[in-house]
């Protein structure tokens, strides 16, 4: 037999009400992490020359919503140049205990310090030789007796109107290991080469991708030598590949010398020039381009073509030689917003 659910009643706040009410929530929380950034203290180094130190990995645990928090630390970890993993801890005494080494060390998130689940590992991980690093809010907890260095929120007071729900603590415990994480990140001189390879794909990763990766080359160029006219240039140059709407011209050394755009061609069709076409495209080229060096961040390469209005930036190596082309029509999806 289906159960009748229950009637839900909305509380008769006005739209300014739900807004000051949302605006003190966030103040509550603002004020707990202003809070926990001052009570830092030694502890905090200590947990972090701990984790420097490690030989293994640094694994995370948390039950419930702390355990959300954890996975998100873990995760910022690992992608910063700390390796980490997550271990649920109601399933590591079900097997999973099997993935922590000799050489790793135990981060472990619990407000109250008295979490069951966690509480059963202690001894456990103590009888290993596993260091472990316990992030709570109560110092005088099973969980910081245990433990070997304890980082301390102190009280936390939950936002919203039972002050019930996980928020502030969630919110502080998650600002803790971001402060561990990105301070080991800058330990470690974790520079954004490295931050590269662990973010490959969406946006992020295609920002920070070298032009190499994205440029059109090889048969997707058109490139032409400055003294053969517009005309010329046009009736012989055809590729298979992409279409570029540039044409790169080089000098006798094959170095770089100029760009000319479907644009620049539109305009003398538009003057009606018509006589230009039978003149060196030398004549009519945009001198000494842009352009960016082989190796260049997508990421720049996107900001220059915004700021600049440009459709295509030439890629050059350390000779002056074109190797490529960014046309913004393939990244057009990595222009910042706003």
């Amino acid at each position: 037999m289906s159960v009748p659910l229950k009637t839900v009643a909305f509380s008769p706040l006005s739209e300014m009400e739900q807004l000051e009410y949302a605006k003190t929530i966030l103040k509550i929380e603002s004020k707990a992490l202003n809070e926990a950034s001052d009570r830092l203290d030694q502890s905090f180094v200590s947990a972090l020359h701990l984790l420097s130190n490690c030989q293994g990995r640094v694994i995370v645990t948390g039950m419930g919503k702390a355990g959300l928090i954890g996975e998100k630390i873990s995760a910022t970890l690992a992608s910063t140049g700390t390796q980490a993993h997550f271990l649920h801890p109601a399933e590591a005494v079900h097997g999973d205990l099997g993935r922590i080494g000799r050489d790793d060390v135990v981060l472990a998130l619990s407000l109250s310090g008295e979490t069951e689940e966690l509480v059963r590992l202690l001894p456990i991980l103590n009888g290993m030789g596993i260091s472990v690093i316990a992030i709570t809010s109560k110092s005088d907890s099973t969980l910081a007796h245990q433990s070997e260095i304890t980082l301390a929120l102190g009280p936390l007071r939950e936002a919203g109107n039972l002050g019930l729900a996980p928020s502030t603590s969630t919110t502080v415990m998650l600002a803790v290991g971001d402060a561990l994480a990105l301070v080991l990140s800058k330990m470690k001189d974790f520079q954004e080469e490295d931050f590269a390879k662990f973010h490959p794909a969406g946006n992020l990763g295609k920002n920070l991708q070298s032009v190499d990766q994205v440029m059109r080359k090889d048969n997707d160029l058109r490139v032409a030598k400055e003294t053969v006219t517009v005309r010329e240039v046009f009736s012989q140059i055809s590729k298979p590949g992409r279409r570029t709407g540039a044409v790169i011209l080089v000098d006798e050394n094959g170095k770089l010398s100029g760009l000319f755009t479907d644009s620049d061609l539109a305009r003398i069709f538009e003057s009606r020039l018509d006589h230009v076409l039978d003149k060196p495209i030398a004549e009519v080229m945009t001198v000494d381009p842009v352009t960016v060096p082989s190796g260049t961040r997508m990421r720049d390469a996107v900001h220059i073509l915004k700021d600049r209005k440009f459709s295509e930036l030439p890629v050059i190596d350390e000779e002056h030689r074109p190797v490529g082309l960014i046309d913004v029509t393939d990244c057009i999806h990595l222009f910042p917003t706003g």
